[in-house]
């Protein structure tokens, strides 16, 4: 007998059996929402669907010993609604008639789509981007998560960097980014202008700007999580594909059926082919750095330069029985720059200079889940990250060398205990420790100089919240506190977290945000030439000397209209931080070797309006924003206008998509930026550089045009193939993202003007498998 025909009239044997023993025990009728709440407490699984779906619809109780899947069988003949399971723990439900693709991942989710297909707003504030459903941005052929991110509204890059992106008027260094958990403190390749994390094994990212969970610490600015697929699916999957910068591959082998391996690596090509791309990044990079400055002065006479990176990630998935899993992963990210240099000086001396400057990363991370009971769930997570920026300066001539090294290495547990209490509310809880070391060398020989520092800080922490949803899911509540003990400043700090979602009037939602946080790590700049000026920052840890803990307090409220393709939002916040040092914000005027301890505060208003309609997307975010500094001893306390601060900013983006061909085209405008211009009279009795008051002149505006397409096809059975185009800054336009002042060995004083990537094209090609 066929097998399937077996199963069917086992199956129907099974749910006969189960449906005359219920009928038998007289189970009353109830609503289908009640039904499903049960179902989603017996078997730890969350649905997802419009509340007009099952408006309205009732049924039998069903029989407790049926299996998820005979359940939901059994549903179906009774609903006719579909029931598509999206993953191990999420299922879609949708009316038979509608389309595959408006099916939502989460019950929390609020807003399909939001921007483009792919990223999706949830009802606690955060936005989630699914790689696997990305289709396309402009300026984009890849899923690069951490360029995506700064696409949402509220989110920049003054610099254009992924190393360097601002949330809410922030440094880079005020959000929390973690890899499968590892705490990131490198993010970028090419020394910031590419994501570090291959996109392709990355499949879900979410992003939190406020009313974060109580469960994570530091990020004052914003929470990024990046994670692999955790589902074990038995299929194998792989795919090659290369761009004008590097090759890649990833694959998913599955080793037995509960045991799968991941692996992505990728690597450039940069030090033996040469590409446009390649020469605008470099360029980017390299034009204004302490590498070049000499060339400004001296005449060139050979230059040699070898720059490359690659990252590997593996990840294992282990299923050890239906309520217990193990998870697995390791991490590499590596740059590495070698330039050397020959020159003749002004006086006619030949000079000879070699430079490296190396930037690796380390991680690795365990995770245990189990699930006790249908209302217990405990996780264990350990990790450990170490980074190392390294650079070296060797004077051949003068026989002088230069060594600069900055170290991280963090060790992290943390605990997580879930408990439902019942159909509409669960408690999670739990406890987090973290053991965070700095290092900073500095070592010079001829004259011999040495500077050796590292600090070390552990940091205890207990969290809880409460998450309740009303039965109509219409309204939707997290609040909770977390409490941090800093061991080495002795300080208790006490961060309570809320956030609220209420559905009105069938199209509306409220949406109210709020946190308080705090972080214990920071990057400063010593001097604008460490590490050639590339990358300049260091991390250091809080001390009770000259660098106190970062804390921060966050409010905001929006409101959103979601209709028949069309969605309008508009949310205002405040957020204020204290306790920040001026050495972290990077001033390139009268404040630049003063180190004072004040705070920045931020007011803004984001708002969004998305249309879509058959094959066409388009989306218009606008942003403004006031934000400023508040420094005791600078500008002589009064506030001046913070170095990140873009009162206006403003993308628009259009995409077409029809049958295997997208194409995406966008506009990103923002103000310039605030500079400081030097004095118009100086004093000539002395070299230093007199300034007008601090940022109180601006940049010119910056305008950038981009465009995108890909192109699938199959070219054989199990071979899939994606071509894509894109062009960075179509139109060439010269923008200006930072300018500061310096004087030549006359004392003239020289303006320094940084200069955006310039026309930029790339191509790519995948093969899928």
């Amino acid at each position: 007998m066929n097998k399937k025909l077996r199963c069917l009239i086992l199956f129907l044997l099974v749910t006969t059996f189960c449906s005359l023993a219920y009928c038998q025990n007289k189970k009353e009728v109830q609503p289908l929402g009640k039904i499903l709440l049960n179902l989603e407490k017996r078997y730890n699984v969350k649905f997802s669907f419009e509340p007009k779906t099952i408006e309205g619809l009732t049924t039998n109780t069903l029989y407790p010993e049926l299996s998820l899947k005979q359940a939901l069988q059994q549903l179906r003949l009774i609903t006719n609604l579909n029931f598509k399971i999206l993953s191990n723990r999420f299922i879609a439900i949708t009316k038979s008639d509608e389309l595959t693709e408006n099916v939502q991942q989460l019950d929390e989710v609020v807003i399909n789509n939001y921007l483009t297909k792919g990223l999706s707003k949830t009802v606690n504030g955060a936005v989630t981007i699914n790689t696997n459903s990305f289709t396309i941005l402009p300026g984009l052929i890849e899923p690069d998560v951490l360029q995506i991110i700064q696409k949402l509204p509220g989110v920049t890059s003054v610099d254009e960097r992924i190393s360097n992106i601002n949330v809410r008027g922030g440094t880079n260094d005020q959000n929390l980014i973690l890899y499968e958990g590892i705490r990131m403190y490198q993010s970028g390749h090419f020394f910031g202008l590419i994501s570090a994390f291959n996109p392709y094994l990355s499949e879900e990212v979410n992003v939190s700007k406020n009313g974060t969970s109580s469960k994570y610490g530091d990020g004052v600015s914003s929470i990024i999580s990046i994670k692999n697929s955790d589902v074990i699916d038995n299929k194998h999957k792989s795919g090659v594909g290369f761009n004008l910068l590097s090759a890649d591959g990833y694959a998913k082998i599955p080793l037995s059926k509960k045991t799968e391996l991941q692996l992505s690596a990728r690597r450039s090509f940069t030090d033996i082919l040469v590409s446009k791309t390649y020469d605008s990044y470099f360029d980017r990079i390299f034009r204004d750095s302490e590498l070049n400055a000499t060339n400004d002065l001296n005449t060139l006479l050979s230059l040699d330069e070898r720059f490359l990176f690659y990252d590997f990630n593996a990840k294992f998935l282990y299923d050890i029985n239906e309520t217990s899993k193990l998870r697995v992963n390791i991490l590499n990210i590596y740059n590495s720059l070698d330039y050397n240099q020959i020159f003749t000086t002004s006086d006619n001396n030949l000079q000879e200079s070699r430079s490296a400057l190396d930037q690796v990363s380390y991680g690795a991370s365990i995770n245990y889940s189990k699930v006790w009971n249908t209302d217990l769930v405990t996780s264990v997570e350990a990790y450990y990250s170490n980074y190392n920026l390294d650079a070296n300066n060797f004077d051949v001539t003068n026989n002088t060398r230069l060594e600069q090294t900055n170290e991280v290495a963090d060790y992290g547990l943390r605990v997580d205990i879930t408990k439902t209490i019942d159909a509409s509310t669960k408690i999670n809880s739990g406890y987090q420790f973290n053991e965070v070391g700095v290092s900073n060398l500095e070592d010079v020989t001829n004259p011999i100089f040495t500077s050796f520092k590292k600090e070390i800080i552990r940091t205890h922490a207990v969290f809880s919240e409460v998450e309740w949803k009303s039965d109509s899911r219409n309204t939707y509540l997290r609040f909770g506190a977390r409490i941090n003990y800093f061991e080495k400043l002795s300080e208790i700090l006490m961060e309570p977290r809320l956030t609220f979602n209420q559905k009105i009037l069938d199209r509306f939602r409220l949406e109210i945000l709020g946190e308080l946080k705090s972080q214990s790590i920071t990057q400063i700049i010593d001097l604008q030439q460490d590490f050639f000026g590339i990358e300049k920052r260091r991390w250091q840890l809080a001390n009770n000397e000259n660098v106190p803990l970062i804390k921060s307090q966050q409010a905001s409220i929006g409101i959103s209209y979601n209709y028949n393709g069309l969605l309008i939002s508009a949310e205002g916040y405040y957020k204020n931080v204290s306790e920040i040092t001026a050495r972290s914000q990077g001033f390139q005027n009268q404040f630049q070797f003063t180190n004072d301890i004040g705070s920045y505060n931020i007011r803004g208003i984001d708002f969004l309006i998305n249309k879509s309609f058959n094959q066409f997307s388009s989306w218009l975010s606008y942003t403004y924003s006031k934000n400023q500094y508040q420094f005791e001893n600078l500008n002589s306390g009064d506030a001046f206008a913070n170095t990140l601060d873009l009162t206006h900013v403003v993308n628009t983006s259009f995409m077409y998509s029809r049958d295997k061909f997208k194409i995406g085209i966008g506009m990103n405008w923002h103000s310039g930026r605030p500079f400081t211009k030097p004095s118009a009279v100086q004093n000539t009795t002395n070299s230093d550089i007199e300034y007008d008051a601090p940022n109180s002149s601006r940049l010119t505006d910056y305008f950038r045009t981009d465009i995108s397409a890909t192109y699938n096809f199959k070219l054989s059975k199990g071979i899939d193939v994606e071509a894509g185009a894109s062009i960075w800054n179509i139109l060439n336009q010269t923008n200006i993202i930072n300018r500061f002042y310096t004087t030549d060995s006359d004392d003239a004083i020289i303006e320094i003007n940084n200069r955006s990537l310039k026309f930029t094209p790339n191509f790519s090609l995948r093969f899928n498998f």
